[in-house]
């Protein structure tokens, strides 16, 4: 059960390892783009691929779903990044169902764990598999397996990693369940625990007025996608502008907040304590390109200022 890319990555190494894949859930296909066409998961393209049993429920406690599912006879449901299961799902393998979540348990439960590990400046993190229950990521773990965060890492790059590392945890937990070896552990609550809210419009754009580095890492934390944004005003013109490839020079200055300084090669933005040098970004109705690229186009005066 799983949507996005992450998710392929995981029912690819199951499918390599000749497990039996009795079926494949996944979301429904959905209107995207401009053109409102409609669009299906990579998880749906995958098992079209492969030529596996699809299902794509509207309602997870539809009868007619339900029936459909329980005549797979599964043993064992494997989650990644899908959605929250009605207890009769769960419950209906032998084996229960276990979850694989891009996050050390339990931190950082929610919908962008990854993100937000790298927003907020961890140095390590990793995925856990445990057993669905009732609530969101907080049933019994199996198992963790943990890599340390680069300092230089983009969400894009360590979300590979850590499907790679993801995959080699589901393969370890199938053993385990098939071997009946599985010793779980209970989540214990404290009040250090960090939540993965979903990323909207307002949490990814940029609060010029925090630290250099809390900048930096927002703006990795978001790099290639949902993408950290910024208003830049220049005389008459306000764009909504995407910032992608950063780099932070921590430096004393005089300047006011948001200052974007030019030349014919670079941009770099003031911060309190330094400067964001922006590689690469995005303006409204162009393509991501490089800074030096942008500025061969657009000319930018010593007013221009992001807020």
């Amino acid at each position: 059960m799983g949507t996005p890319d992450f998710a392929v990555g995981i029912l690819d190494t199951i499918y390599k390892n000749n497990y039996e894949i009795v079926g494949v859930i996944t979301s429904p296909d959905k209107p995207a783009g401009r053109g409102q066409k409609l669009s299906t998961s990579a998880v749906k393209e995958y098992a079209l691929e492969k030529g596996l049993r699809l299902l794509q429920p509207t309602n997870l406690k539809d009868e007619d779903f339900l029936t459909e599912l329980k005549s797979l006879n599964a043993n064992l449901n494997v989650v990644v990044a899908f959605r929250m299961l009605p207890e009769v799902v769960w419950k209906m393998p032998v084996y229960g169902t276990f979850n694989l979540h891009a996050s050390l348990l339990p931190q950082y439960r929610g919908a962008a764990p990854i993100n937000w590990a790298i927003i907020n400046g961890e140095t390590k993190t990793g995925v856990t598999t445990f057993f669905i229950d009732d609530k969101i990521d907080t049933g019994e773990m199996i198992l963790h397996k943990e890599t340390e965060i680069k300092d230089n890492e983009t969400v894009g790059e360590l979300h590979d990693r850590l499907m790679q590392i993801g995959a080699e945890a589901v393969l370890d937990t199938l053993t385990i369940i098939s071997n009946g070896d599985v010793k779980t552990t209970v989540q214990k609550e404290d009040k250090e625990i960090k939540t993965a809210y979903k990323l909207n419009k307002d949490n990814c754009k940029i609060n010029w007025n925090k630290s250099g580095i809390e900048i930096y890492n927002l703006i990795k934390g978001l790099n290639p996608y949902p993408a950290a944004w910024t208003y830049v005003k220049d005389l008459d013109n306000e764009w909504n502008v995407k910032l992608f490839d950063v780099n932070f020079e921590k430096i004393t200055h005089n300047l006011d907040l948001g200052k974007i300084i030019t030349t014919k090669k670079e941009i770099k933005i003031t911060t309190k304590d330094g400067f964001i040098h922006v590689l690469s970004l995005q303006f409204p109705g162009k393509r991501k390109m490089k800074s030096q690229e942008l500025l061969n186009g657009i000319q930018l005066s010593e007013s221009a200022i992001a807020l």
